[in-house]
């Protein structure tokens, strides 16, 4: 593709949550100073929601990546899972044989006994769990149970919920309150600034191995930035549009007309008006109300 063209190692705007390219943002590392201070407290739900596109699934890994071996991470990618199948992904995470198990009852007790075999070795199990607005209402409840099991000192195991606003939506629902009740620290993710953004262009194309003259020109960051609304995944999506539209120009810098190209070609970036057409078009409106208001005085 573009990458020996502007000197690059590595795409710089691809879609994979690659935490080689994570940037210290505000609010990612915002999100991620509340998950190391709520898990150190031991106790009950976190929560971490955000539009799509926003980064939580690069936080969560980046999380799974710093977490001292005190942790045992359970990590649950896709959640639409029924309560049984719920309770089989958790045991198999936790290490248990479900060859052995004979019933839910039983594979309940398992899952227990395993907790209290961690917990007595001062380990601290955390259930994380991406996209939780997908779970369904009796895979919520059956969560909740998970969090009953504790020993007079500590509960035996915390959750992690990284969902839509939809999640906040369905937890509002009265009957969540038991669930809503135990989240003790939640974060809502923003969408990033306009120099934020800048910000962010200029440091995936620096671990890419990019070192010549900025791609991008200040009117075009502010443009990536009014269409993408500041979200990382369509920055990464118009922006390797507009590399890719450059590069077949043979063009050394990303161009406006390419970039306003790749933004009338992604379904969900806002698209800019063009000027020259709106001033056109005000231009032909005043003339026509002069010619209107003319014509009135002539009759």
């Amino acid at each position: 593709m573009y990458l020996q063209h502007f000197g690059m190692h590595s795409m710089p705007f691809a879609l994979t949550p690659n935490t080689e390219f994570f940037f210290g943002l505000a609010p990612h590392v915002e999100a991620l100073q509340v998950l190391q201070v709520a898990l150190q407290t031991g106790e009950g739900f976190i929560k971490v929601t955000g539009e799509v596109g926003t980064g939580k699934t690069l936080i969560c890994r980046k999380l799974l990546n710093e977490l001292s071996d005190e942790f045992v991470c359970a990590w649950l990618p896709n959640p639409y899972l029924s309560p049984e199948e719920l309770r089989a992904a958790v045991a198999q995470e936790l290490g248990i044989v479900l060859d052995e198990v004979r019933d839910q009852l039983h594979l309940t007790g398992l899952i227990q006994q395993q907790l209290l075999a961690l917990s007595a070795q001062d380990k601290k199990i955390v259930l994380i769990l991406d996209e939780a607005q997908a779970l369904p209402d009796d895979s919520l409840e059956a969560l909740r149970l998970f969090t009953n099991l504790e020993t007079e000192q500590r509960k035996l195991v915390q959750v992690v919920l990284f969902g839509q606003p939809e999640l906040d939506q369905r937890l509002a629902q009265p009957a969540f309150r038991q669930l809503r009740q135990r989240i003790t620290f939640s974060y809502q993710l923003r969408p990033l600034q306009r120099e934020e953004v800048c910000a962010y262009l200029r440091h995936r194309l620096a671990v890419s191995g990019y070192q010549g003259r900025p791609l991008f020109s200040p009117r075009a960051q502010k443009l990536l930035a009014q269409a993408s609304r500041g979200i990382p995944r369509l920055i990464n999506v118009l922006a390797h549009k507009a590399l890719l539209l450059s590069y077949g120009a043979g063009l050394e810098q990303v161009s406006d007309k390419h970039l306003r190209a790749a933004i009338a070609d992604t379904e969900d970036a806002t698209h800019a008006p063009d000027w020259r057409w709106l001033w056109t078009g005000t231009v032909v409106l005043v003339l026509l109300v002069a010619v209107g208001l003319l014509k009135g005085v002539a009759w």
